[in-house]
Parts: structure tokens; sequence; C-alpha cells
């Protein structure tokens, strides 16, 4: 039930969706953020922590962790959802994400889910509290793309070279088009170098991108 999208049931006629797990969902997040926020940062001020929060728990972010989860593929959608890209869309990976949490919330508790929520979104708090957020090109373009474009970007990787002098070489897609290409020493390199370029050409004048 986590994971049916309203166009799934509307097409099937069933009644049950996924979106009061996804308010659970919601809720339950945002406790276990700020219950882990608090806990784990108090030299923060309050207007920090809603800061850290804001960043966290935001529907980029979620549609990121979704997509690495593989959500996107265990999605039951409508047919004109599944034709227009549903399976991407930042809005439908987060609220998904948010049924999840929910629906383990029902089956395990309080403490399982908020260890789940730990293990999936601490990496990220604790990078944003050591001041990286504002220089992971790939967390910026992700939330630029679910909140200006609704999708999520995905990134292709290739490798050459012998393995003691490896060069990896990152290009990033959205809707199909891609919208940034970097070379770096590691694929983590390459994909921010990526991410970088095709943040700054939607700054600039919405991108255009290549077609792929």
């Amino acid at each position: 039930m986590a994971l049916t999208h309203r166009s799934f049931a509307f097409e099937h006629g069933r009644s049950v969706t996924n979106e009061r797990l996804e308010f659970l969902g919601d809720a339950v997040l945002g406790l276990a953020v700020t219950d882990l926020a608090y806990s784990s940062f108090p030299e923060l001020s309050e207007g920090e922590l809603a800061k850290l929060r804001a960043a966290i728990v935001n529907m980029g972010t979620l549609a990121g962790v979704a997509a690495e989860l593989g959500l996107g593929e265990e999605l039951l959608l409508g047919r004109g959802e599944e034709l227009s890209g549903g399976r991407r869309k930042a809005s439908i990976l987060g609220d998904a994400l948010e049924a999840v949490l929910g629906a383990v919330y029902l089956d395990g508790g309080i403490d399982v889910a908020f260890a789940l929520i730990q293990r999936l979104f601490w990496p990220r708090m604790e990078a944003y509290s050591r001041g990286e957020g504002d220089r992971d090109y790939k967390t910026t373009l992700q939330e630029m793309a679910a909140q200006d474009l609704a999708r999520v970007p995905e990134y292709r990787v290739f490798e050459r070279g012998p393995d003691h002098e490896k060069e990896f070489t990152a290009t990033v897609h959205l809707a199909g088009r891609e919208f940034g290409r970097g070379v770096g020493r590691s694929k983590k390199e390459a994909e921010q170098r990526a991410a970088r370029e095709a943040f700054e050409r939607l700054s600039r004048d919405g991108g255009g991108g290549r077609e792929t």
C-alpha cells in the first residue's frame, strides 16, 4: 500500500492509496529529524536547528533518498503517470518515501522508524552541520531540480585507464537531457563536477540540455 500511487488506484478501481501513510510518515520524519538534530548538535541555536531540519526535510532530499533506495522501480503507477515519467518525478518519489516511513512506524513502532530515518538521513545531517552542504553540488542540484523541474537528476559514470590511474567521466541528466559533464579521479569527484556544471547552467539560463 505504501507504494500505491493514486493514479494506479484510480485506474484499477481501488480506494486505498499511499496518501494516508504519506501523511503519517511526514510527521514521523519531521519528529525524528528534529529529535536527532536536537540531541546531536547541542552547539546549534534554535534558528540553526530549524535551518538544518529544513535542509533535510524537503522534497529534493526525500526524492534523492528514495531514488537511492530504488523506490521508483517499485511504485504502482497508472498508465498515464507511467508514460509521463512518474517513476522519476521528485514529488512522487518523496511522497512514496514518506509513505514507507509511515508504514514502518505502524509495523515496527517509533524506535524502528527512528532507527531507519537515522540510517538514511544522518550522513546528510552530519555533512550539513560541518558546513559541507554549501559545497555539495549534487544535493544543491537535486533540490533545484525537485523544486523547479519536478525531476530527480540521473547520473551516468564511465571509467577508463588502468586500476592505478583511473579516470571517471560523469554525466547528469534531467528528463532525458544531459545538463552537465565532469571528469575526476573518483566517481564522487566526477559526479560533483557534473552536478556543478548542471547547476550553473540551470541557474544562468534554464539550461536547454543536450538530447541523449
